[in-house]
Order: C-alpha cells, then sequence, then structure tokens
C-alpha cells in the first residue's frame, strides 16, 4: 500500500493510471485521499482515472468526498461534487449547493451539473439565481439544471439570457420551456 501511495503522489502519469484501475474498491483512506488529490493531476488521463475509480468505489467515502469540497484546488473541488452527484449521494446536496457561490466558474458550473443530475429540488433557488451568473459556462449549467428539475423561467429571464446571442443557449431555452411542469 505504501508504494501505492507513493505511485499517486509522485509516479509517472501512465504508473498513477494502472495503479489507479486497481484501487477501486479500495477503502484505505489514505489510499482514498490521494486518489482524490489525483483529479487536480496536470495529466488529465490522471483525473479522468482517478475521477471513474471514485464513481465505482462502493465504500462509504463520502464523508472523505465532502470534506474536499473544500480543498484549496478548484479543480478538485468541481470534480468531487461531479463524483458525488454520478454516486447519487442526495445526502450530499446541501455540500454540493455550497460549492454554486465559489469564486471559481468552473466550480459554479459543475456544482449545477452535480445539483440538476441529483434532481436536487432544495437547489432550485440557487439555481434559478445562476441562470444570470456572469460567466456563460455557469449559465448553461444553469438552465440544464433547470430542466432537469424541471422548473420555470420568466419570459423577462429568457429575454435577458438571449442578449448574448449564444446558440447553445438559445437551445437550451427552447429545451426548458418543453421540459417545464407543464410544457410552459
Amino acid at each position: 500500500m505504501e508504494s501505492d501511495r507513493q505511485i499517486l503522489e509522485s509516479g509517472t502519469s501512465k504508473e498513477k493510471i494502472k495503479i489507479l484501475e486497481t484501487l477501486a474498491s479500495s477503502n484505505d483512506f489514505e489510499i482514498i485521499k490521494k486518489m482524490i488529490s489525483c483529479l487536480d493531476d496536470l495529466d488529465i488521463k490522471v483525473r479522468g482515472e482517478a475521477f471513474c475509480s471514485l464513481i465505482l468505489n462502493k465504500n462509504k467515502i463520502s464523508n472523505l468526498l465532502i470534506e474536499s469540497l473544500n480543498s484549496e484546488s478548484e479543480n478538485i473541488r468541481a470534480f468531487t461534487a461531479l463524483v458525488l452527484a454520478n454516486r447519487d449521494d442526495t445526502s450530499t446536496i446541501p455540500s454540493i449547493i455550497n460549492l454554486v457561490e465559489d469564486e471559481h466558474f468552473m466550480v459554479r458550473a459543475f456544482a449545477l451539473g452535480a445539483l440538476g443530475h441529483l434532481k436536487a429540488k432544495e437547489a432550485k433557488d440557487v439555481v434559478h439565481r445562476s441562470i444570470l451568473d456572469s460567466n456563460i459556462e455557469v449559465r448553461k449549467s444553469a438552465l440544464q439544471a433547470m430542466i432537469d428539475l424541471k422548473e420555470e423561467i420568466s419570459e423577462k429571464e429568457i429575454l435577458e439570457i438571449l442578449k448574448d446571442k449564444d446558440s447553445e443557449l438559445e437551445k437550451l431555452i427552447v429545451k426548458l420551456k418543453k421540459s417545464g411542469p407543464e410544457g410552459i
């Protein structure tokens, strides 16, 4: 186990990926923490493998994941929110809601995506406020979360969003109108 930790800390990308492939069932908290730290690796393949291994882990690791939502690393905060969502861990919704106010747009966007995936009705107000976020990617995530939550949008908000003249935002609004509580 010690060598696994060392590899996850300072091994090559290839070594880290090989180890991560074998750790999806680990219940060693120190190893889990190292796996979580790999969500901030420079190599996207390492991040992806860590992400998959954490999702597939059937052990009770939610507390470690929740702690990671307070990491200094925006990558760890953002990807951990998605890991929790993909683990269908609805008990973590309040912790994920807190990330919607994060200073980094990627964290806000991923948190909104996680809340939508979890069908977090208790997050509808914060999701709704995010449709006018200063960052367009956050707005897109908020609109998708509104679709997932089957929430409504006002004509005034639609006009404000359409000012961006972004085709993806326009498609999301059309989809939102069709998916609303009564197909708006």
